[in-house]
């Protein structure tokens, strides 16, 4: 197995080959926003997942990279598209695509990121390329659909908690887990190992999610790399917020929704409050529980993996970090 820090440096020299390339072709003001895109940075958590998924199972993984790239690009493919719909201007320090370019610009070229994501998987040496191109298609699919929900949410004055979880497991966690089922069909790992790690993908996504969701209010400005407080100030229907409406006494809910209807507030000022509704109600300790459980639940399927305990640990440690990141 190849430790999974020495990943990442394999696969962006890779990255920067194949972005040469995409930046010479025609038309130029076509693929330019691509390689802009990709070259932003990022912590190509998903390539790597796949690259390391594949190294449980074979030390040959040099013909698995185009499918490693297949994955980053879909991934920056929707991070252009939810720019764009959600009016941001900032990506990873830059100006995002649409604001550098325009909104054509997002529009074209995200569109052929999707599709160069299943040309390169489609360069993939592998027994069983149908069944991956349809895990893949379908992830694809969900991811839409999960941003589909996302929107509406914004929309509905009532979110069911169990609605959100399952918001969250299609726009966060199927990349994720569909990332770490195609490195080991790649390496024609055992059918039930595909299944195990896609398992820990799905729980591990969520959890990730959860933990985004509390960093936003609880993290520290500074390390968390980003304005805390954003979803509040834009009424983002967490799983913090559906828990503390869940869990407040009549009087804190009225006070929490008197902060949602606000159309004009001191930000500081509605964020402290909000966040205060937050622990007071246990909705901040019931964030970090159900994390937890969801985490417990990855480590569960990692554990019935049949390989040796010794080649878990970079995916244990993996999780570990997905529940104590603090950006």
């Amino acid at each position: 197995m190849i430790i999974f820090q020495n990943l990442l440096p394999s696969f962006e020299r890779i990255l920067q080959s194949e972005l040469r390339s995409i930046q010479r072709t025609e038309p130029l003001q076509l693929y330019e926003p691509v390689a802009y895109t990709l070259q932003g940075g990022g912590k190509r958590i998903r390539p790597v997942l796949l690259l390391h998924a594949a190294s449980l199972f074979t030390h040959q993984l040099e013909q698995f990279y185009p499918a490693a790239f297949a994955i980053e690009l879909f991934h920056n493919f929707t991070l252009l598209h939810d720019d764009m719909m959600d009016h941001a201007g900032i990506r990873r320090g830059l100006p995002t695509v649409h604001i550098k370019y325009s909104e054509n610009s997002a529009i074209l070229s995200g569109d052929a990121m999707s599709i160069m994501a299943f040309r390169y998987l489609s360069k993939c040496n592998c027994i069983d390329l149908a069944t991956i191109f349809d895990l893949f298609s379908t992830t694809a699919l969900e991811v839409c659909e999960g941003q589909q929900y996302d929107m509406e949410f914004e929309q509905r004055d009532s979110v069911l908690i169990p609605e959100y979880l399952e918001m969250i497991r299609l726009k966060t966690a199927v990349l994720l887990a569909c990332s770490l089922k195609i490195g080991a069909l790649l390496a024609s790992s055992p059918k039930r190992d595909c299944e195990l790690l896609y398992d820990f993908g799905i729980n591990i996504g969520i959890a990730f999610q959860l933990q985004d969701d509390w960093l936003d209010v609880y993290g520290d400005e500074n390390t968390f790399g980003k304005k805390i407080g954003g979803d509040i100030c834009e009424n983002k229907k967490t799983f913090l917020y559906l828990k503390a409406l869940e869990l407040s006494t009549d009087k804190k809910r009225s006070i929490l929704q008197s902060w949602i209807d606000l159309k004009e507030f001191d930000a500081n000022q509605k964020i402290n409050a909000v966040r205060d509704i937050y622990t007071e109600s246990g909705a901040e300790k019931a964030t970090r529980a159900l994390m937890t459980k969801y985490h417990n639940q990855a480590i569960e399927a990692l554990d019935q993996l049949s390989i040796p305990k010794s080649d878990k640990l970079e995916l244990q440690n993996f999780a570990q970090t997905v529940v104590d990141r603090v950006k």
